[in-house]
């Protein structure tokens, strides 16, 4: 493929990515405009609805601001006040992210994956910016540096997992060989046990994500009646509760990541005061979102076991990345349990930043009042997890074979 040919390609991949996400919130709201209002109000304020939820969930803060009659006629003190929602609807990050991969393989393919990965990224920063520009009104704005930037750095860790994924020839456009290739030349025992590492405590952190999300989907299957209680009670026409069911969809990512919160330990708040861990739920005055109806109420009586999972994940970990790590190992006759230990701090370490990233992610401020702090804590869920998950990949790293060798010289059995 040309030069000019890939520019164009990977100037539609980028916008198709963004056409993609703000459609999804656009879709519904532009048939609720026709449907129930008749084409009467201006199309514009569904646009920017469509825009704001679209920045919202990739994290964009956005401040809303009601006008005085509408304020007024609420009568709640402090409700012309201005309220800054920062709370991501996570699942439109995880579309782009998703889509980035589709598009930095695609680009790869073309044979020119500098050229095509920087006209991508340009494109879609450029694109992000026009959307949140176009949403800047009275009622909500969003922030126009968080609207440029967010959107476009979840929408780059996808891409370049994509072109890394797919790009692991030199292209024509002179790119230098893949990361995969540069990595196998460092020293192998410090590659066995960085690679170790980065294994372990990625395995480890998916595994409680996992965990998190059958959670999750038997919570909701096991409340199913109170959320259809929920539904009811807000009377909404049938367009408002498709709106509403995929905002919730929308919201399910983050649900996931607070029920890995709760079962590393620290749990999360759903407003201040509040809490929800292995040890028992508090919780306040809470929103009429159908969704939340799937949350524990009171202690569990077994909550505490709860605690297992990330510990049985880290397990699992440490006893998957031992064998590849133990066969570099004697391959070049380097000493086992330097590395072994490494391989499970770094591991732990890797592992609790993911959650913890994880968690801040998910988390921020949901409305007025005490409802500015909603989710966990994320260096609370960072440290615990890498607690534990340090703790049990080294657990699994020594009984997924024999003792480890003390030197170079000590022992003289492979371990297989």
């Amino acid at each position: 493929m040309t030069r000019r040919l890939t520019l164009l390609f990977s100037a539609f991949e980028a916008l198709l990515v963004v056409a993609i996400g703000v459609a999804i919130p656009l879709v519904p709201l532009t048939i609720l405009w026709a449907a129930q209002f008749g084409f009467a109000p201006d199309w514009a304020i569904f646009w920017r609805g469509a825009a704001d939820v679209w920045l919202i969930g990739h994290g964009v803060d956005v401040t809303f601001t009601l006008d005085p009659a509408t304020a007024s006629s609420l009568g709640t003190a402090g409700a012309g006040s201005p309220v800054k929602i920062t709370i991501a609807l996570l699942g439109f990050a995880l579309l782009t992210l998703l889509l980035g991969v589709r598009a930095g393989e695609r680009v790869a393919e073309t044979g020119h994956r500098v050229l095509g990965g920087l006209t991508t990224l340009i494109v879609f920063g450029i694109a992000s910016a026009g959307v949140t520009l176009t949403a800047v009104n009275g009622a909500a704005r969003p922030s126009i540096w968080q609207g440029a930037l967010l959107p476009t750095l979840v929408f780059a860790i996808g891409l370049f997992l994509g072109v890394l994924r797919e790009g692991r020839e030199r292209g024509p456009d002179g790119a230098g060989g893949s990361l995969r290739e540069r990595i196998d030349d460092a020293r192998p025992q410090l590659r066995a046990a960085v690679g170790g590492a980065l294994r372990a405590g990625a395995a480890a952190a998916a595994i409680t994500t996992l965990v998190s999300a059958v959670a999750v989907a038997l919570l909701i299957a096991v409340n199913y009646a109170q959320i259809i209680r929920l539904y009811e009670a807000l009377h909404t026409e049938v367009l408002g509760g498709v709106a509403l069911t995929a905002g919730e969809l929308a919201f399910l990512p983050n649900l996931v990541i607070w029920a890995a919160s709760w079962f590393v330990g620290p749990g999360f708040a759903i407003g201040a005061g509040s809490h929800v861990s292995p040890l028992g739920t508090a919780l306040g005055p809470m929103p009429t979102i159908p969704l939340l109806g799937a949350l524990p109420t009171g202690d569990l009586a077994f909550g505490f076991a709860g605690l297992l999972v990330p510990v049985v994940a880290g397990f699992l970990a440490g006893a998957a990345v031992r064998p590849i790590l133990v066969r570099v190992l004697d391959e070049t006759d380097a000493p086992h349990l330097p590395a072994l230990v490494a391989t499970a701090l770094g591991g732990g370490v890797f592992g609790g930043v993911l959650l913890g990233l994880l968690a801040a992610a998910s988390g921020g401020a949901a409305g007025p009042g005490r409802f500015q702090q909603v989710g966990p804590d994320p260096l609370a869920v960072g440290l615990a997890a890498a607690l534990e998950f340090a703790v049990a990949i080294g657990i699994g790293l020594a009984a997924s074979g024999r003792l480890p060798r003390l030197s170079r010289r000590g022992g003289s059995d492979r371990d297989r």
